[in-house]
């Protein structure tokens, strides 16, 4: 869809040898958040974009180049495309919006058009309903600017308004309307009773239904539909509320991906690193040394991370090691090739074999890139796998993800959670106020007053917060779930012993001392939810979601499905949040 965009709306020819239409593309924070994890730099010069601006920079006029804009159609956005006619910044304008703009607005444009005398330099207006985010082939968020606004707190803060809770259930709705118009696809919709994943799958299937019965202007029918995948079949779209299972977001974890996301910094697919520069100690006196800010892309053409993302991390740390191996074994490679293509010194040998170099030089210049392309994302995940090792070390997160385990599958623990809390040395306050809210949350009958104060005590002195505790607590008593905590199945990571192989001296991974634990599979609620609705199996948790059929003529609600059949193709959507243990959850169900 954005390749269409920027190709002014037609769709781009594959072969086509021609120069692009050179162009500028011009962003608001928004527009910038959903191409940044999609589009490199290199891809959208490709595409012909040689200039890429936000909206409300300064800009010089270019006045003989086409501009794309694609922003959001708010007020301020709008004055200042506005401005930019009226200073002709540009030789035409392609407007594109990324959620859909109200009639108003449009208005507003077309009367500055026509006092800017610009109406024909406009050349297309059009809503996107691209207002959301791909991450990664199969996961995508609602947004990342204001996330504040549909976080899990803004949906459940005590004190909200009815008309606040109307605004977040519409930028929600509007998010998942969006994808759907996009995929080309209408879903049928599940959701559980009471919570505010009904709120946005009534206000979904409204939309929806409004729009379908709008037939000239339906989103959802002609070119569009052929192209979505799911032209035969139609998708299940299971909304899920985040308070059905509070402990799992609190876990600790121990795969790859979702550990660079726990506990480094880690937004829209970029992580960003401090890298400490060598222990050797400044003069007395002297400044200290800056760090220096690294940051990495970690992204779908990374086969590194496509392979390990899922991994648990000593499966990682081995495999980046043995990366390593192989590539220094290559390395007197590399040195071969770029003295063939004459990159070090010039030396009398390699110029007598000017005669068969050529055969030789093709084939450098085919593997030479290849090589160090291999060894730039050695060297990325080496420093990203340094970084979360040093984490995993300094707060013994390997401790804290086996002990929530047991506690979560209900197994016997082998240290008392008090002398987990008051160890100095594992862990920050926060992890152990994870800790602890997830023991409170998983256990049958809360903890005692006595014991209650005694781990708030504890609690206290390790630093503490105590605030998330005491809304754990009203929670408790209000959640449906209280009635029966969720279960985790009864499985517990098994270690593996100490690192043994990874541990040879070459290693570029001290492992010492760090547990060698290994996952089994075992699936976690919203997993389990998926599971039943997807298979159309009758379970208690499910069995009373309801049922929401946009395509039918009148919202029968129902929760007794029309459709008996098995889903091929499912969307889960967390209504206030998912995260990445649960997304790993998922794929390795779909394994």
């Amino acid at each position: 869809a954005l390749k269409r965009m920027l190709n002014f709306n037609v769709p781009p020819v594959k072969n086509s040898t021609g120069e692009p239409v050179w162009k500028v593309l011009i962003y608001d924070r928004f527009g910038q958040d959903i191409i940044s994890p999609l589009l490199s730099v290199k891809e959208l010069r490709d595409m012909g974009i040689t200039l890429h601006l936000l909206l409300h920079s300064d800009r010089d006029a270019i006045p003989d180049v086409p501009a794309v804009y694609f922003v959001m159609p708010t007020e301020e956005n709008i004055d200042r495309m506005c401005q930019d006619l009226r200073n002709q910044l540009y030789e035409s304008y392609y407007l594109n919006f990324i959620s859909a703009i109200s009639r108003s607005k449009l208005e507003d444009i077309a009367n500055a058009a026509i006092g800017a005398n610009a109406v024909t330099q406009v050349a297309k207006v059009f809503d996107q309903y691209l207002n959301f985010i791909t991450l990664e082939d199969d996961m995508f968020v609602l947004c990342n600017q204001n996330k504040e606004l549909v976080s899990y707190r803004a949906i459940n803060r005590p004190d909200i308004t009815d008309t606040e809770m109307e605004t977040i259930m519409d930028t929600i709705v509007d998010s998942l309307f969006c994808f759907f118009v996009t995929l080309g696809a209408i879903p049928i919709i599940r959701c559980s009773r009471g919570t505010a994943a009904e709120m946005v799958a009534v206000k979904l299937d409204k939309k929806l239904r409004e729009n379908l019965r709008d037939a000239r202007n339906s989103l959802f029918t002609g070119d569009t539909l052929g192209a979505g995948q799911f032209s035969f079949q139609r998708p299940l779209l299971v909304l899920v509320d985040r308070n059905i299972d509070l402990a799992t977001p609190l876990h600790h974890t121990w795969t790859y991906q979702a550990l660079v996301h726990d506990v480094l910094d880690f937004h829209l697919n970029r992580v960003n690193l401090e890298e400490s520069t060598g222990t050797e100690s400044s003069p007395a006196g002297a400044r200290p040394k800056k760090k220096n800010k690294k940051s990495y892309d970690l992204t779908a053409s990374d086969k590194f991370w496509q392979k390990h993302k899922g991994s648990p991390f000593p499966e990682v740390a081995e495999s980046v090691q043995q990366e390593l191996e192989s590539y220094r074994a290559q390395e007197d490679e590399v040195k071969r090739l770029k003295s063939i293509m004459g990159i070090e010194g010039e030396d009398e040998g390699a110029i007598s074999m000017l005669s068969d170099n050529t055969a030789k030089l093709t084939s450098a210049v085919s593997s030479l890139p290849e090589l160090l392309e291999k060894k730039r994302l050695i060297d990325l995940h080496t420093n990203v796998a340094t970084a979360v090792l040093e984490h995993i070390k300094s707060r013994k997160l390997d401790v804290y993800f086996e002990y929530e385990e047991k506690i979560m599958s209900k197994s016997t623990l082998d240290k008392s959670l008090l002398d987990m809390i008051s160890d100095p040395d594992a862990g920050t306050p926060e992890d152990k106020m994870r800790l602890f809210l997830i023991y409170y949350i998983s256990s049958a009958q809360a903890p005692s007053e006595i014991d209650l104060e005694q781990y708030k005590k504890a609690l206290m002195d390790a630093g503490c917060n105590l605030a998330p505790l005491s809304y754990i607590k009203q929670w408790k008593a209000f959640t449906k779930m209280a009635s029966a905590p969720t279960s985790y199945g009864n499985t517990t990571p098994k270690p593996l012993g100490l690192f043994s192989r990874v541990m040879n001296t070459g290693s570029q991974f001290v492992m010492e001392g760090v547990k060698n634990l290994v996952l089994k599979q075992q699936n976690l609620p919203v997993t389990r939810i998926l599971d039943n609705l997807m298979e159309m199996k009758s379970n208690p948790e499910t069995d009373d979601y309801r049922y929401f059929d946009p395509k039918m003529l009148r919202g029968s609600d129902s929760s007794v499905p029309r459709n008996k059949n098995p889903f091929q193709e499912a969307i889960v959507f967390v209504v206030g949040g998912g995260n990445y243990i649960e997304y790993q959850n998922l794929v390795d169900y779909i394994k």
